[in-house]
Formats: C-alpha cells, sequence, structure tokens
C-alpha cells in the first residue's frame, strides 16, 4: 500500500503524500520525479496507482498492423519510414493485399502510413469499407491525427466530415502517433511541415465528440527537455478532463536509425524508459490506461514496465515497419504466446482485449472479478488474499468471463448469475441498495410516458440495470422503447431521448450534469416506491468446483474486507471520492446507502423481481454502429 512506502528520495515524500490521498500532481511535481533517482519508489507508487485501477490485469490484443504506403509528401527529420514516389524502396498496397493481411482470429486492425499524394479520397474509405465488410466483427484502429488533417486539406473536407465518413465506412477508434512532442521548439527543429499541439488536439476532440474514441502518445528520447515531457503530459490531461475520449497513453522510445538525430544516447535507456512510464501513470490520472509498447521497449523493458504502472502491452502488431525501419531492436512481431508468457513472468493476469479494452478471455487461474466503481469498493479496500488475483471488470462482462468460466468468483450481475447458478453457488454477500442507488440513472429528456417508441442509449457495462428499466417501463409505466447498446468510451449521444448510466459515470453525471438530458431517474428508487422493496444489483457467487478450503478462505477474506470498510467509510470517501469528482463526505453518503449483505428481505427483492422479468416482452435492441 501507498502508506507503507518510504523513498530512498526525500523530495518524493511530498508527492508520495499527495498520491496516497488521491491528490492531482502538478508540474513541479513531474520534473521533481524526472530528476529523481530514485526509480524503485517511482515505480512502486505508479504501480499501486495501477493495481488500484487495473488489479492484477495486463491487457493484449491480437491485432494486424497495416501501413498501406510509406510515399509520404513530408520530410520529417526524425522518420526512416518515409518516401518520396518513385524511390526505390517506396511501395504501395492494393485494397486485396491489405485484405490478404487480415485473418479471422484478428480483433483489431492498426492503420497507419504515409501521406500518398495521388491517391483519391474514396480508396481511404473503400480500404475501411472493404475490412468491415470482409471482417464484420474487427475492430478498425486507422489513421493518426496527421491524416486526418492531410485528409482535410487535400480533399477540402472538414475535420467533422472526414471524420463523420471514415465512421460510417467502419472506424471503430483512432491511433494517438502524429503527436510527437507539444513543443514548437523541436517541432520547427525536427518536424516542421507536420501538424503541431492545437491541431492534433482539436482532430482528437473532434473524434471524441462524434464518439470515437482515441489513443495518445510522447515520443521522448531524442532533442526534448524533461519539462517539454511534463508540458506534453500536462496538455493531454487537460483534454481528456474535457472529453474524456482517450483510451489508453503511449510512451514511444525515439529509435535514431538513419535519421541523423543524436539525441544523448544511441537508444534510451532501461531507466529512462521506465521513468517515462512510471510518470505518465502518475501525472495522468484521468486516463484509463497506460501501455508498455514492446515494439520500442523491447520484450525485456516491457516486462519489467508491467510493474511500472503500465497495464498494457498492445498485441501480436504483425506488419509493423515505421518503428523497425527506424532501427527498432524487438521483433517484427510476437505470437500470443509469447505475450502471454511475458505477462505471466511479470506476475500478471494476461486478459486478451479488444479495441475498446472489453476482456475477451482470461489465462490464469484463481482469478477474482472486480466491479471497477465505488460502490464495490468495500469488498476490496482491505481484500488480502495472495492465492487470487483481481481484475477489474464491468457487470455485463464479468457474466461473460464467469459462462467461460474464466473467472473463479465476483458480484455478478443478477441477471448473469441467474445465467450461471447451475456453476456458481450464492455467498452471504451482495450490491443493494435500500431506496435509492444514485448510480443507476436515467438521463431523460421527457418524463417516463413521454419515451413511448423513442431511442434509448444503454451503457454497455450493465446487464441487470437494463433489465431493471424494461421491467419499469413496461410494467410501471406501460411504455415500450428501442434499445441502443453504446461502446466504452465516448459516444454520440445525439439522436437519443434517454440514455442509461450506471456507475462512477452516473455518479458524476449526476453532480455535473449531462448536456442535453434535463431529467434525471433513480431507478432505485422508483422500484422501491413501487415494490417497497430494496433492489439488489449484484450477489457474490463463487464456482461450485472450487476445492472447500479455497471457498472458505476467499470468503473470509472478503467478510474481513467488508468489516473493515462498513467502519471505515468516512476514509474511503476520502480516499476514493476524488477521481470522479466527489467530495469525501459525499463519497461516504453514497456508500453509506447500500447493504453488502444478502439478508431475507434482499432474497424476497430478487424473487419479485424474476417474476416481473419472466413477464416482459423481449427487448428491442439495436446495434450502434
Amino acid at each position: 500500500m501507498i502508506s507503507a512506502m518510504s523513498p530512498r528520495d526525500p523530495a518524493l515524500h511530498p508527492i508520495l503524500e499527495k498520491v496516497g490521498r488521491g491528490e492531482r500532481l502538478s508540474r513541479e511535481d513531474g520534473i521533481t520525479m524526472f530528476r529523481s533517482t530514485d526509480v524503485v519508489a517511482l515505480g512502486q507508487m505508479a504501480n499501486a496507482v495501477k493495481q488500484e485501477r487495473s488489479g492484477d490485469a495486463v491487457y493484449y490484443v491480437f491485432n494486424q498492423k497495416i501501413e498501406p504506403t510509406n510515399v509520404c509528401v513530408l520530410t520529417c527529420e526524425f522518420c526512416d519510414f518515409a518516401a518520396v514516389p518513385g524511390a526505390a524502396h517506396a511501395y504501395e498496397m492494393s485494397l486485396q493485399s491489405i485484405l490478404d493481411r487480415i485473418t479471422p482470429e484478428v480483433h483489431e486492425v492498426h492503420i497507419t502510413g504515409g501521406l500518398h499524394p495521388t491517391w483519391p479520397w474514396e480508396y481511404y474509405l473503400e480500404m475501411i469499407r472493404s475490412i468491415r465488410q470482409r471482417f464484420p466483427d474487427v475492430d478498425i484502429k486507422a489513421f493518426t491525427a496527421v491524416e486526418i488533417d492531410f485528409f482535410h486539406k487535400k480533399f477540402k473536407l472538414s475535420v467533422q466530415d472526414v471524420l463523420a465518413q471514415l465512421q460510417e465506412a467502419g472506424l471503430s477508434t483512432m491511433p494517438g502517433g502524429g503527436a510527437e512532442v507539444f513543443s514548437e521548439r523541436v517541432r520547427e527543429k525536427l518536424f516542421h511541415q507536420k501538424i503541431g499541439a492545437g491541431p492534433w488536439l482539436a482532430i482528437h476532440k473532434a473524434a471524441h465528440r462524434l464518439g470515437i474514441p482515441t489513443n495518445a502518445t510522447l515520443l521522448y528520447g531524442h532533442i526534448e527537455t524533461i519539462e517539454e515531457r511534463i508540458d506534453h503530459l500536462l496538455r493531454l490531461r487537460e483534454a481528456q478532463d474535457e472529453t474524456g475520449g482517450f483510451l489508453t497513453f503511449i510512451p514511444l522510445a525515439f529509435q535514431p536509425g538513419n535519421t541523423g538525430i543524436k539525441p544523448t544516447h544511441e537508444y534510451t535507456s532501461a531507466i529512462d524508459d521506465l521513468k517515462t512510464i512510471a510518470i505518465s501513470r502518475l501525472m495522468l490520472d484521468n486516463f484509463p490506461h497506460i501501455k508498455a509498447y514492446w515494439v520500442m521497449l523491447t520484450e525485456e523493458v516491457a516486462t519489467i514496465a508491467l510493474n511500472f504502472g503500465a497495464d498494457d502491452m498492445d498485441g501480436t502488431v504483425g506488419g509493423e515497419k515505421i518503428a523497425h525501419d527506424a532501427g527498432a531492436q524487438s521483433p517484427t512481431a510476437l505470437t500470443k504466446e509469447r505475450l502471454v508468457k511475458m505477462i505471466r513472468e511479470a506476475g500478471k493476469v494476461p486478459v486478451e482485449r479488444d479495441a475498446f479494452f472489453n476482456p475477451l478471455s482470461v489465462d490464469a487461474e484463481f482469478v477474482v472479478g472486480k466491479i471497477p466503481y465505488l460502490n464495490s469498493v468495500p469488498f476490496y479496500a482491505f481484500f488480502d488474499s495472495p492465492e487470487e488475483k483481481i481484475l477489474p471488470v464491468v457487470p455485463r462482462r464479468m457474466g461473460i468471463l464467469a459462462r467461460k468460466k474464466e473467472i473463479i468468483s465476483g458480484p455478478f450481475s443478477l441477471m448473469d448469475y441467474v445465467s450461471i447458478e447451475n456453476d456458481f453457488e450464492l455467498m452471504e454477500f451482495c450490491i443493494a441498495t435500500r431506496d435509492q442507488v444514485k448510480s443507476v440513472l436515467l438521463f431523460s429528456k421527457g418524463g417516463w410516458r413521454d419515451l413511448e417508441g423513442k431511442r434509448i442509449a444503454i451503457t454497455d457495462d450493465t446487464a441487470t440495470s437494463i433489465r431493471l428499466l424494461h421491467v419499469l417501463l413496461e410494467h410501471k409505466y406501460g411504455v415500450h422503447a428501442e434499445f441502443v447498446r453504446l461502446h466504452p468510451g465516448v459516444n454520440d449521444l445525439r439522436g437519443f431521448d434517454a440514455v442509461l448510466l450506471i456507475g462512477d459515470e452516473a455518479l458524476h453525471c449526476n453532480k455535473y450534469g449531462l448536456p442535453g438530458f434535463e431529467l434525471v431517474f433513480d431507478l432505485a428508487r422508483e422500484w422501491y416506491e413501487w415494490q417497497k422493496l430494496p433492489f439488489v444489483f449484484a450477489v457474490w457467487a463463487v464456482l461450485r468446483s472450487l476445492p472447500e478450503v479455497r471457498k472458505a478462505s476467499l470468503h473470509d477474506a472478503l467478510k474481513e474486507s467488508l468489516r473493515r470498510s462498513e467502519t471505515s467509510m468516512a476514509w474511503l470517501g476520502a480516499q476514493h471520492g476524488k477521481r470522479i469528482g466527489l467530495t469525501a463526505e459525499e463519497a461516504r453518503e453514497f456508500l453509506e446507502g447500500f447493504n453488502y449483505h444478502l439478508g431475507d428481505r434482499e432474497r424476497e427483492a430478487i424473487t419479485v423481481f424474476k417474476k416481473l422479468n419472466a413477464q416482459v416482452k423481449q427487448i428491442l435492441w439495436t446495434l450502434n454502429s
């Protein structure tokens, strides 16, 4: 725990105290950390923050990198990849050759390349359409902000039109490349032809407003100063405060190759790499994930970085050329088995994901699920069971993993438990409300009966809350509506008449508002006023086939954590409220509104809800593309 750490460098003590209190670090704090030689303490602090956010999970994706051409109109000092038209090493890929690079097992296609002087706009759209048509389930992560800016200028389209047309063709997310470092001094010297910080940030914010999540990078280890690194992180943090649309941050170690740029060392040192990873995790308190990009770090350093704040390894990355043309010393691709082995060697849980960080499979034993919301903190705040690994996962995805028996226990959404009760047995714990919940909320433009035939956006996180909303609409109000499931991250909410949010996002929006949706309905309160019963959102269950001694050990660890938490609600509120914008008192009051013990009234409420749920019609679903 943070409180038990004792940095060797006294300059880090005030920073440690801030991190322990959940306070945001300043520019001066960032500079102090880069100047410190106490790398171990930086790693410990970053790992503690990562552990709170991601538990023992480290993510990877089965992906294919496609660079359609290296022909480029720019001549950047640091780039060994680009070629002028007609050069001996220049190449251009046809649509068919692009499709031939993709196989059915790939979950993510990552497309970046040169700025081709003659390819028409339709070629790029057809590229995305063809991939989407041939591989409808693959996530397409394509085109950096530099490429979007190029399309905008070359084809005389607004940035929003460029993004909207790509999105309609099948674009899922955007990569974070092209940011380099947000320093005009560096840009003028190394890549004056490329866009600077202002346009880069504007393009990513425009993508976020359209509901396209993106990533962000920092190219470090060339001529930039540590002050410029920190300023870069601060500008990203500020943008994330505004939009919430970044999925992950990727520090990219500079590969000098034959560029002629002479950094202090030919390659960044492992110490610099690990410090940059750790400081990024500590400074970017609003970024969900930090990536250890093995392509530029090497396998060895990337593995160590998983204990320095990183929780993502990217993926198999077949076909990557840009970094390797610049002299990257890593292999050109990694097998899934090798990635899993690297993650295990770091003592972490390998979790295969999609582009939105939805877990697809877990490759470890004795994994316990953790709902990553404030309302579940009491089960984990003092959890002490070294045999089990913790995997934060939203309720609906936890149910999917449970059906595959890839987790042994967790607080399962009530609806998910119904589908797995043959394999999982109830424990004595639950997440239930007394009268209101404050974190399962319907944000609406009108009253309940105004929703007849309307479109309701549904967060991807939830299973039980959807069914509760459906029961309330049909049984209590006699209303039928169309449900549209959203993807994780930012979404474009235009065109919806109501939005169902749960967990910390609902808490935050309830306090600060959700533009365009003036009315807020608490689903637990609606239920209580109707049935005069609490509502049980989740129940703890454990795999029936687990040895009894392990079941008992898990039960005791949960019971002890809950006992200590129930006498420490003020402390928990102070520790965890800040990250979602709540005061310590607001967080404490929220936590005290829950009952965590499965009693007779909770069991009665479950019975009543299951009966009502069985009587409603099938939900009308629409997929949000």
